[in-house]
């Protein structure tokens, strides 16, 4: 059977999303599309995220200290969900007011639905990251790496590995483990870095070629097994996310974080608000402290690489100088279901 694309699954989600919707509304009474309900006379405003359930439970706290007056629903939600709520509604008729957290490439399909941000100061940024529509804020920027349990190595007289080509020797066969492409993000930061430095067919092969040293049942789902594999020594090698990798080194993992030739594979993540929300000056004032107070805490206590220009990075063991990879074509959805669509695996 021929794997689904994304377009495939932004529709399947759909029918999800308006029971997803159902609940939410049922628990605050028709209150989240704005305006005033069953909270106690507060007006609702609604900020939709796919961070992690810790990083939106920070961002739920900051909000709700500093706007005491509104009600403010940081809703965790899927990229999946999220992308086919933005297709399937418009901005007219969805409860979303602000995007705090979605993948750049899916904010830059549905630019269309956005607010052009005409008040934010985008120098504040870095340069590289703000998109010229000025229709999204930059929010996270995560970098891979390939991690090593060198010591699970030794224990099996295994050397580390010196370039990608080397994890296709047969001695690293149950050693590795990288995420599924179709269903993580990380794992599709690996499959383009891999495609934009051998073309296409070349990228494939080699694919082909690793899932045979692939540990367990096969690539994970989520962007978090690979260091989730090394830290139980399910795998001795991880291809992941840095700031994972540093995470558990300073819980005291002793891990190995390196790059071949190609350089860091990465990937960001924007802040938006919906189209026609931007004229409500309540959404403005929570996106603007988004901006100001709540996005630096989040790079402060988790995400630790740089997408404001006066950014300090303090984190004990987090890597300096990194060389990023060539990852053009970053924001083509189009590319990326095209390359997702070959993924078989």
């Amino acid at each position: 059977m021929k794997p689904k694309n994304i377009k495939t699954k932004i529709v399947a989600g759909v029918l999800a999303l308006s029971v997803f919707g159902g609940l939410l509304t049922g628990c605050d009474n028709g209150s989240l599309f704005g305006g005033q309900g069953a909270s106690g006379g507060k007006k609702t405003i609604n900020v939709y995220s796919t961070a992690e359930d810790f990083r939106n439970e920070n961002a739920r706290n900051m909000l709700n200290e500093k706007f005491p007056e509104y009600k403010i629903n940081v809703i965790d939600i899927s990229t999946g969900s999220l992308s086919a709520k933005l297709a399937a509604e418009t901005p007219s008729d969805t409860d979303i007011d602000i995007i705090l957290e979605l993948e750049t490439s899916y904010l830059e399909r549905f630019s269309d639905k956005l607010a052009t941000l005409d008040g934010v100061d985008f120098g504040a940024f870095l340069d590289e990251y703000v998109p010229a529509s000025h229709k999204y804020t930059p929010w996270v920027f995560l970098s891979g790496a390939v991690i090593v349990n060198k010591a699970m190595l030794d224990e099996k007289g295994v050397a580390m590995p010196k370039s990608y080509d080397d994890l296709l020797k047969p001695e690293y066969k149950g050693l590795i483990s990288m995420p599924n492409p179709k269903t993580s993000g990380t794992g599709y930061i690996f499959l383009l870095n891999m495609v934009n430095t051998r073309g296409q067919d070349a990228a494939f092969e080699y694919f082909d070629k690793l899932t045979e040293n692939i540990a367990g049942q096969g690539y994970p789902t989520s962007g978090s097994g690979p260091i989730n594999a090394l830290v139980q020594r399910e795998a001795a090698i991880g291809l992941g996310m840095t700031f994972q990798a540093v995470t558990e080194n300073n819980k005291g993992s002793d891990f190995e974080i390196v790059w071949f030739e190609e350089g860091a594979p990465y990937c960001t993540y924007s802040s938006a608000v919906i189209e026609g929300k931007e004229k409500d000056e309540d959404i403005m004032k929570v996106f603007d402290y988004i901006l100001s107070d709540v996005s630096p805490a989040d790079k402060k206590l988790f995400f630790f690489e740089k997408v404001f220009k006066e950014q300090e990075t303090t984190v004990k063991n987090y890597p300096e100088n990194i060389k990023y990879g060539d990852m053009k074509g970053l924001s083509d959805m189009d590319l990326k279901e095209s390359l997702l669509d070959k993924w078989n695996h």
